[in-house]
């Protein structure tokens, strides 16, 4: 049987143009308008858009209804055990086998530079409470993508929605990101066991491989001494960001010049240099993705929240509206 292809939606600003797929909400490709080297897509990317549909590997998805790890599976929401499906090992992994990524969202508007996208997860969905719904919004103006995650529940349940792409600012396909910078502003960090679920502990950046305060070139952290860098294959850490509100979280530039900022309203960035990929993803440029063909930076909450008193709360209550904002802003030096 063949699979339907997902609907696709192209936004642009003239300098950007941004193809989202209703599978996943996911973004499929981000095109840079280049004024040296022409149109480069800074995205990794399926070339089949069919293999999206039922989950594409978190290329470029959106992630619910929890990010990140949890630890078992297990969570306690007002007094009641909830479990997740575990999919990463004994623990769940962004919303367990059957996330948000794995869905077909639903198109609500679109126009020439915005797009709204919605899913309806029921009560009981990936083993916790309450009727969830989630709309993703996406925005393109001048050199800036804008996405907004928003939900609401009619119990108290966990929710955390990011957005989950892979960036390469030499273009999807041209190699690994070895040779980018990356700076984060964060002056934590949050260690893990070898299963990548946290301790617990907040920690200093000081004196360790998390410390990106100032800008270093990707393959010289993860060339590093560090048991913690064993157990992702390199990073797959929570950084817990400086301040509060909308600011600057991460800036990433690539040997060409190009670079782009994260900013964000959310207090943690997950940094995850692509350990996995094997050669097995074919990309739109028709090369195959190999390990760190790209660097996801997602803008979070704490990894397994739910288990650790003193991580930040992560339940959403009936009548509350979970809210963020995440912006790339890209250009050129």
């Amino acid at each position: 049987m063949t699979t339907t292809a997902p609907r696709s939606v192209v936004l642009s600003s003239g300098r950007l143009r941004l193809e989202v797929l209703t599978s996943g909400a996911s973004v499929r490709r981000l095109v840079v308008e280049d004024p040296v080297d022409g149109p480069v897509d800074v995205v990794l990317g399926h070339a089949d858009p069919r293999t999206y549909v039922g989950g594409g590997g978190y290329l470029g998805a959106t992630i619910g209804r929890f990010t990140n790890r949890l630890d078992r599976g297990r969570a306690v929401v007002d007094g009641t055990v909830v479990r997740v499906p575990p999919n990463d090992g004994g623990n769940a992994l962004h919303g367990g086998p059957v996330g948000f990524d794995a869905r077909e969202w639903t198109l609500l508007d679109a126009d020439g530079s915005h797009a709204t996208l919605s899913l309806t997860s029921p009560d009981g969905d990936q083993g916790l409470p309450g009727t969830v719904e989630a709309r993703v919004g996406y925005a393109v103006d001048g050199d800036e993508v804008t996405i907004t995650h928003r939900a609401t529940t009619d119990r108290p349940t966990y929710l955390g929605l990011t957005n989950h792409a892979y960036l390469n600012l030499e273009g999807e396909g041209s190699g690994d990101v070895l040779d980018h910078r990356l700076e984060v502003a964060a002056s934590a960090w949050t260690p893990v066991r070898a299963d990548l679920v946290p301790t617990g502990e907040v920690a200093a950046v000081d004196g360790t491989p998390f410390d990106l305060r100032r800008s270093r070139r990707l393959g010289d952290v993860l060339a590093e001494p560090s048991e913690q860098l064993a157990h992702g294959g390199g990073l797959d850490h929570n950084l817990v960001l400086d301040g509060s509100g909308m600011r600057c979280a991460a800036t990433l530039v690539a040997p060409s010049g190009r670079w782009l900022e994260v900013h964000t309203d959310r207090p943690a960035l997950q940094v995850y240099t692509g350990a996995h990929f094997d050669g097995s993803i074919s990309g739109l440029s028709g090369r195959t993705y190999r390990r760190c063909a790209g660097v996801a930076l997602e803008t979070q909450g704490y990894p397994d929240a739910p288990n650790h008193a003193g991580f930040p709360d992560a339940v959403l209550r009936p009548g509350q509206v979970f809210s963020s904002v995440t912006r790339w802003r890209l250009g050129r030096h």
